[in-house]
């Protein structure tokens, strides 16, 4: 079997004294989507900060592995260099930067180019954008700058279209969208994935509705900083039934 895309063997992490994950194990492999679920304060969001490199966490025990390497000394942006990427759940407004000057920048440190032409960028952009249904005015528009929750995340998207990821982290895509809103941002995701097959999708979320919209191959229910179970795309169903309840562990 191949080498996995990402490896996390036994995880512990803390942040300011507090222990967040307790030894967590996840294999993602090529063209997989896996979806981690939870409660609130089960570490969901820590896990894909982990994995970007965020310094406000430290990794205390286990290993981080990409493509079979230990990137526990890597820095986030030899991390998104080396094809890791992290869609937030609040991504930052950035006054002052086009959409198509950060694009140009991101995408020629993540194919090591030292110049990207406007033009190739700006081809490449208004691709994605007509695939994706977003008008081409949007290019030219400071980066998530009065932009709407939904035109935040669908700009996230976009990223992920134009930059390809490895291992692209959805950290709750949903979060603040209606319905209608997050069948958009959906279609977007599964749009960008019949493009790069391969690409491997971990998707961190409250709601099923995501995930009917996005069946993924894996659900893992995350409680107190474990992963407490793994199953197939019928998990969401269960939980969304019985809540997380059944899942945390009984008090002596």
């Amino acid at each position: 079997m191949s080498t996995p895309l990402l490896e996390l063997r036994n995880l512990h992490v803390e942040a300011e004294g507090a222990t967040i994950l307790r030894g967590v194990d996840l294999v993602v492999r090529e063209g997989e989507v896996h979806a981690l679920m939870g409660p609130n304060g089960a570490g969901k969001s820590t896990l894909a900060n982990v994995v970007m490199g965020h310094p406000g966490f430290t990794v205390t025990a286990g290993q981080i592995l990409f493509r079979g390497d230990d990137i526990a000394a890597w820095s986030p942006d030899q991390r998104a260099r080396a094809g890791i990427f992290l869609a937030f759940q609040y991504p930052e407004a950035i006054s002052g930067v086009s959409v198509t000057q950060f694009l140009r920048q991101a995408i020629a440190a993540r194919k090591d180019l030292e110049e990207l032409s406007v033009l190739e960028v700006r081809l490449d952009l208004a691709m994605w954008m007509d695939r994706l249904g977003m008008d081409p005015a949007f290019a030219e528009r400071h980066l998530n700058d009065g932009f709407s929750g939904g035109e935040r995340k669908r700009n996230e998207v976009l990223q992920m279209a134009l930059l390809e990821p490895v291992v692209a982290m959805l950290d709750e895509t949903d979060s603040g969208l209606d319905i209608d809103a997050l069948r958009v941002v959906a279609r977007g995701v599964r749009t960008v994935r019949t493009e790069h097959p391969l690409m491997a999708v971990v998707v961190v979320t409250h709601y099923v509705k995501l995930l009917e919209e996005i069946e993924p191959d894996q659900v893992h229910i995350l409680v107190d900083g474990q992963i407490v179970h793994s199953a197939g795309a019928e998990l969401a169903q269960r939980i969304e039934v019985e809540g997380y309840d059944a899942w945390r562990p009984v008090s002596a």
